[in-house]
């Protein structure tokens, strides 16, 4: 069995650590007023999408919010573009949430966001995490993740790959962890595309214009059950539960590649510790309740839950940490 050397081990012991929420003891002093925002990095379809979607319907449902949440798309620079905005427009402001997953502290280990590092938002928490996937158009000759594996072996330009963070981002970066662990050489080499959200990527898959897709389950679920989109294999350490049981892991295929995509959120500098307080123990609320454990079923979201300080501390050991791989492996230049 190829076995990678990048055990991501910090994010495996944190998906362990489940549902351990924060109990509300205290009245708090702040209480949203009028209009939330969130913000999804990206055009509608893709996992920050589905992040601010999703969370602001259980946030209504569970009254933790005045009125509605409203959903701004914001795409650009694989999220940077609303980073930016959240740090030079947005400081201060108590009542923006920022949808933020694996693809955004990726893209901070990598100096992509231009004078921005993690340092100058507040990361509120985690509310589950999508497994990586690779797949092929349902009629692709590419039968399972070693026959698309093995053409790399022979030629790293051999497959073109499509996803919806930019070059260097979590989606391309699962496939190079996929392909070190199957011992292709010259990772660099191999194509990578990149597209404004995960369903856009998968089109041009399904249209044959590029060979295989790298994204999430949650992105990948509408067109698997399509019967359009053959997804090679998960990058979790055991099968899925339910409806995702039938897919092959990538460990189970001898090759040792995870690739866990936490979807949480962070906000601007300057808010107060009471609107800090509020929206962590709110999002520890969402999590613990049974909308949200039954939408998370519903959509292939594993239990990966942390807020506050401990999900501080996380991103930025999970920020070095991909900062290493990325250096390793050619993305960052010393």
């Amino acid at each position: 069995m190829a076995r990678s050397k990048y055990s991501f081990k910090v994010i495996a012991i944190a998906a362990l650590a489940g549902s351990a929420a924060l109990a509300s003891t205290t009245v708090l002093a702040f209480e949203p007023k009028g209009k939330v925002e969130c913000i999804a990095p990206s055009d509608p379809g893709g996992g920050w999408d589905f992040t601010c979607r999703s969370v602001g319907t259980v946030l209504e449902e569970l009254d933790l919010v005045p009125r509605s949440v409203q959903t701004v798309n914001m795409a650009g620079a694989g999220g940077g573009v609303a980073y930016a905005h959240t740090v030079s427009k947005r400081a201060g402001d108590e009542q923006l949430l920022v949808a933020a997953s694996t693809a955004t502290t990726t893209r901070l280990a990598q100096g992509q966001f231009p004078g921005m590092d993690a340092e100058m938002v507040n990361w509120i928490g985690a509310l589950g995490a999508d497994y990586g996937v690779i797949a092929v158009s349902a009629d692709s000759d590419y039968q399972t993740l070693n026959d698309l594996m093995d053409a790399l072996k022979e030629d790293p330009r051999a497959v073109k790959f499509a996803g919806g963070s930019a070059k260097g981002g979590w989606d391309h970066l699962k496939v190079l962890i996929a392909a070190q662990a199957a011992g292709v050489e010259n990772l660099p080499r191999i194509p990578y595309l990149s597209y404004n959200n995960g369903g856009e990527a998968m089109t041009q898959v399904i249209g044959h214009h590029v060979d295989a897709f790298t994204g999430d389950i949650t992105e990948a679920q509408g067109f698997m059950e399509s019967g359009d989109l053959k997804v090679l294999a998960v990058l979790s350490d055991e099968r899925l539960p339910g409806e995702f049981a039938d897919i092959p892991t990538a460990k189970e295929q001898g090759i040792d590649a995870v690739g866990p995509n936490w979807r949480g959120f962070y906000m601007p500098a300057d808010i107060s510790d009471e609107a800090k307080a509020y929206w962590t123990e709110s999002l520890d609320s969402l999590y613990d309740s049974q909308q949200w454990q039954d939408l998370m079923s519903a959509n292939g979201l594993m239990p990966f839950h942390m807020s506050g300080d401990e999900f501080d501390t996380y991103v930025k050991e999970q920020i070095a940490e991909i900062k290493q791989l990325s250096t390793d492996i050619g993305l960052i230049q010393q």
